[in-house]
């Protein structure tokens, strides 16, 4: 959508990247400061329950792209293992992080590959976000069920994480497509 928006006031490429990075930076901070947020008032059980991480990369992939939304899916959970484990509590947890690359990137991905038609019509970010979560959680799932001889993560422990988290993606599957909706709102001015 970021896309259709610098195109239409004939942004250069240096622009286009300029912004883009910017608003991948802010994704890539509030999907660090989020889980914070949650953890502190919550505690662990309310990450797994209300996905924090979840929603800036949603937002990232309907905004930016598949490409930008890719990025913003593998650097999020890095950035904040990286910040977090000098504090000494890293979050997400080492066992959990290539998982959550995983999941998190097709969720950026998928999301993003809404981007050009949300940006003509504002409802697309509905199932924009509901095939990222479905597809994302679907591939955690499967990664889990390939490697649970080796990895913490039983096919089992992970349904029943999903089954935890529903709530989150119910509500993010809400929120994000009326965030996005209203962005979309406040950046294309049709001329037509």
């Amino acid at each position: 959508m970021i896309e259709q928006v610098l195109s239409r006031r004939n942004a250069s490429l240096r622009v286009k990247i300029t912004v883009k990075t910017l608003i991948s930076l802010g994704v890539i901070a509030l999907a660090v400061i989020l889980p914070q947020l949650i953890h502190l008032a919550l505690g662990a059980p309310g990450g797994v329950q209300w996905l924090p991480m979840y929603l800036p990369i949603l937002l990232g992939g309907c905004l930016l792209g598949w490409k930008w939304g890719l990025g913003v899916g593998i650097l999020s959970p890095v950035v904040s293992f990286a910040i977090t484990s000098l504090a000494g509590n890293a979050m997400p947890a080492a066992a959990r992080l290539p998982y959550m690359i995983v999941e998190l990137a097709v969720f950026g991905a998928v999301s993003g590959l809404f981007s050009q038609r949300i940006a003509k019509n504002g409802w697309m970010a509905f199932p924009a976000v509901l095939l990222a979560e479905v597809s994302g959680r679907l591939v955690f799932l499967a990664l889990a069920a390939i490697f649970e001889s080796v990895s913490p993560f039983s096919a089992g422990v992970v349904w029943s994480q999903i089954q935890t988290g529903l709530l989150g993606l119910v509500l993010q599957a809400v929120l994000v497509p009326f965030m996005v909706m209203g962005l979309r709102l406040l950046l294309i001015k049709d001329k037509e």
